[in-house]
């Protein structure tokens, strides 16, 4: 089955899973349009001083990422995901230390599909061109029925670092196989 072949059957899949939550489940996965909720996460961050920035949609398909604090007004884009108001300083995907990267599917070597935009894959390509930097760390934020054996990966994905999932924290690097250089 080719890459294409196997992203549509995953969807399908998925939306399956998806309509087989419980009640209870499906509260909880709607409050995060589907994904994750992270409003148990952000106060103790915001506690430590942590600094937040959401992502902007820019030219060429490409993110940038602008600093927000709680309790600044967003709106929601063109695909329904909040950006801030007022935009002050936005970062490039360089500049960035961690990364919460939304997705449909993901597998434990850190392979994911996304919503189709290639948004992330684009923003991050930087991260496939070159020895591999120490940051940013992508972590992808799922549920853990969004696990999948494993996604046959095309040539512009981007993997991830870590999946943080609502039962365990899943390093992607030791699931991968390790390169061997003659």
């Amino acid at each position: 089955m080719d890459a294409i072949a196997q992203r549509r059957e995953l969807r399908q899949r998925l939306t399956e899973r998806r309509k087989a939550l419980t009640p209870q489940q499906r509260i909880a996965a709607a409050q995060g349009n589907g994904e994750l909720a992270l409003n148990l996460v952000i106060p103790p961050l915001l506690a430590r001083g942590q600094q937040f920035l959401l992502p902007l949609l820019g030219a060429e398909r490409q993110l940038r990422f602008a600093p927000w604090s709680a309790g600044e007004p967003v709106e929601p884009n063109r695909h329904g995901i909040p950006e801030p108001v007022q935009v002050r300083a936005p970062l490039a995907p360089f500049q960035l230390d961690l990364v919460l990267v939304p997705l449909l599917a993901f597998d434990r070597r850190g392979q994911r599909l996304g919503y189709g935009g290639g948004y992330y894959d684009r923003s991050f390509a930087f991260l496939n061109e070159q020895a591999r930097p120490t940051e940013p760390l992508l972590v992808g934020i799922a549920y853990d029925f969004q696990e999948v054996d494993s996604i046959e990966p095309a040539r512009w994905d981007v993997p991830l670092d870590f999946v943080a999932t609502d039962r365990e924290l899943i390093d992607c690097h030791a699931e991968r196989p390790r390169e061997t250089h003659a």
